[in-house]
Formats: C-alpha cells, structure tokens, sequence
C-alpha cells in the first residue's frame, strides 16, 4: 500500500466538525497540516460539542457532502481520503458514490476509513442501518479500517477480550473487506497497550505503555488523519503506523488540559516529517 513518494499530499477528510476542537474536522485539519500535508474538508453533520460530551447533531444533506467533495477534488486534486463520522444510510452512501468517482481516475487512492460510531462521551454518532450501510459500501473501498475494540466488536459481532481476540477479529475484517486492518486496543484495561496491524504481508503488533490521563479526546480522529498523511506520502503501512502512534502519544503527552472532561490533545507539538523537503 505505498503511493507515490509526496511531500505535501493533499488529503481530504470527510467527517462530522466538533465544536470543542478537539476531535472531527477539526483535529484532521491539525493533524494533516502538522504533519506537511494539505488538508481539504467535507463536512458530514455539525456537532455542538465540548470535552463534556455531544449536545447535539445537525446532519448536512447528502447531496451537499457530495457538493464539497467534487468542488474540492475538481479543482484541488486530492492524494488520500480519510472518513469518520458519516451519519445514517444517504450520507453513507453519497460518500461511497464520490470515492467510486475519484477512483475511476486515481484507482491507488488511499482511502482510510476510521469507523465511528460512538463518541467519547457515549453518544450514538452511527445509526445501526449505517452500520449495515458500512459494512457493504464503504468498508471494502478502504485502503486501511481503523476500528478501536467497542467498535470493532459492534462490526464482528464478537466479544473482544485479549490480544488473541483482536487477532481473529482483525482476521474477520480483512477477510470481508480485503482492506488492512489496524485494531486499537486502547480500550483494553491494563497498563499495556497493543494495537494489531494486519495486511496482506501478515500480522505486526505495536505496544506502548499507556499515559495515565483524561485528556485523549480525538485520538482516533488523529491518528486516521496522520495515517492518511503518511501513506499518501509514500511510508510503508508498518512505517507509516509507527510514525502515527508516535505522533499520537506526543500529542496526548503534550495535552494543554483544557476542559473539565475528555480533554483534547496538543496537535502542534515539534513534529518534522521525514519526507518532509
């Protein structure tokens, strides 16, 4: 999964705008431009949000999503695709459309496709129809799904409770979809954190030791979009992982601690891309 070596790819997240700043639309754009990359939005609903929880969703009408996505992609050009928060079954769709239609022409797109569902404070942001939607459309589309354990266990239908579950459930993804697999295991308890990678050269585990804080909203978020930064620049999936995760736990290291619940992470923290010119 390596595209063409580029400095400042040009990578487009479609998902739902968080008020707070701190996960959505709003950590992509950070995390893209952090990270040398150039960041184009469609934004799939408006969320009144903060570190406290979601107040409330507007969806944005399908046929609007689509209008940003050709608009932007006809005049800019776009190099990776990231996708997050969709809404219901039209929205889902509208965005399978215009993946279809970009791939007409660029069949190497990368397509990263972070699966959210729930946000950190508990609310539903997928209906369960989308879910049946996602499954379907876009998760076979993807270059790379990105699900942490409450969501990779709402697609399987199976109970995750160890390494060797994220394995097989990992395996079932891959399988259904024929997209690599990047399984978070940050819902896991313990002190130790793994996430399993699998893709068609087999298994590759990554661990680190968990941060002991409250302030790792929109963790998700950023690592879809730095992992959609660093593959349209031309990383090797393993490599491009690494890099991701690495840039993820310097930003919740670096967390301003703002908020008096989830709070968000520092996405400006001293980060010089290795492809960068």
């Amino acid at each position: 999964m390596n595209a063409p070596l580029l400095a400042h790819p040009r990578v487009l997240s479609i998902a739902g705008s968080d008020s707070g700043g701190g996960a959505g639309i709003q950590a992509d754009v950070k995390t893209i431009t952090a990270l040398g990359g150039y960041a184009l939005t469609a934004i799939t609903a408006l969320t009144a949000q903060n570190t406290r929880g979601v107040q409330g969703i507007l969806p944005v009408p399908p046929a609007f999503i689509r209008d940003q996505i050709r608009c932007v992609v006809d005049d800019i050009g776009v190099d990776a695709v990231k996708t997050g928060m969709l809404g219901g079954v039209a929205e889902t769709q509208a965005v399978v459309a215009e993946i279809h239609h970009i791939r007409n022409s660029l069949p190497d797109l990368v397509v990263v496709v972070d699966p959210v569902m729930v946000a950190k404070g508990g609310a539903a942001l997928l209906t369960e129809e989308a879910v049946a939607c996602l499954h379907t459309t876009l998760l076979p589309l993807a270059s790379l799904i990105t699900p942490n354990l409450p969501e990779a266990e709402k697609l399987t239908g199976v109970s995750i409770r160890s390494v060797e579950d994220m394995r097989a459930a990992a395996q079932w993804l891959h399988q259904r979809t024929g997209a690599a697999v990047l399984l978070k295991g940050g819902h896991m308890e313990g002190e130790s954190l793994v996430d399993v990678l699998l893709d068609s050269a087999g298994y590759t585990e990554f661990a680190a030791r968990r941060i002991a804080t409250r302030h790792t909203h929109g963790t998700g978020c950023t690592l879809a979009s730095a992992l959609a930064t660093k593959l349209a620049q031309g990383l090797p999936l393993p490599d491009a992982v690494g890099q991701s995760r690495q840039y993820v736990h310097n930003a919740i290291r670096h967390a301003p601690e703002l908020g008096s619940g989830a709070g968000p992470l520092w996405h400006s923290h001293a980060w010089y891309p290795t492809s960068r010119s």
